[in-house]
């Protein structure tokens, strides 16, 4: 997920129209795939569906956050990362703990559903991605927001794999893992995103002190 971070000089930060234009897409293909997704997740009965239906929500709101930030201050955007991580971390412990429920639950999701829906997410991630590749080597919260697309298409193949395990085994547990493993990846980007936000204030609240303090 996207992180707030320094703008290098001569590196494109965001500022433009088109990137903009193309931004909103990329946030309304998210939208549309979270609905869709999170409605066949609960249909198919797969917590691995329903964990990419949230991923899908969390990549429109944090490209939303990334829009609104383009240019802003370092401390804006690493307030904006904060805002991102903890919301990282409240998802990753949702999946984590629906995922153990579901273990104690029989009942084995739909693997058709799954491959199906999960071939959709792929379709949707690949033209997040083709819409953004031209700026895939800007700044660090343009950059991120390419590469959250590009991770995400790996992580749909994720799930049409667990739909293949799913049918191949006729069990659940090929579902509750990458729905375990995409847990594990909302919390461990959630730290990161959170303690690098921590860092960029505290070195904010620094530089401001330090005239101060030489006073």
């Amino acid at each position: 997920m996207s992180a707030g971070c320094g703008h290098d000089h001569g590196t494109f930060d965001g500022v433009s129209e088109t990137y903009r234009k193309r931004l909103w897409m990329v946030i309304a293909i998210n939208a549309v795939m979270f609905a869709v997704e999170m409605a066949a997740g609960q249909m198919a009965g797969s917590q691995a569906l329903k964990a990419d239906a949230l991923d899908f929500f969390a990549d429109a709101a944090t490209y939303g956050i990334s829009l609104a930030v383009i240019g802003a201050s370092l401390r804006t955007r690493s307030t904006a990362a904060l805002v991102k991580g903890y919301s990282l971390l409240v998802m990753g412990l949702w999946v984590f703990g629906s995922t153990i429920y579901r273990v104690f639950v029989t009942g084995v999701p739909e693997a058709p559903v799954m491959g199906i829906i999960g071939f959709l997410a792929l379709l949707a991630n690949l033209a997040s991605v083709l819409l953004l590749m031209s700026y895939k080597d800007g700044d660090a919260n343009v950059r991120s927001v390419w590469l959250c697309s590009r991770n995400d298409a790996i992580g749909n193949v994720a799930v049409m794999l667990a739909a293949a395990g799913v049918w191949g085994t006729a069990t659940a547990w090929p579902d509750l893992i990458v729905a375990a493993i995409m847990a594990g990846l909302f919390l461990t980007s959630s730290f990161q995103i959170v303690g690098q936000a921590m860092a960029e204030r505290k070195s904010t609240a620094q530089s401001k002190a330090r005239p101060i303090d030489q006073l």
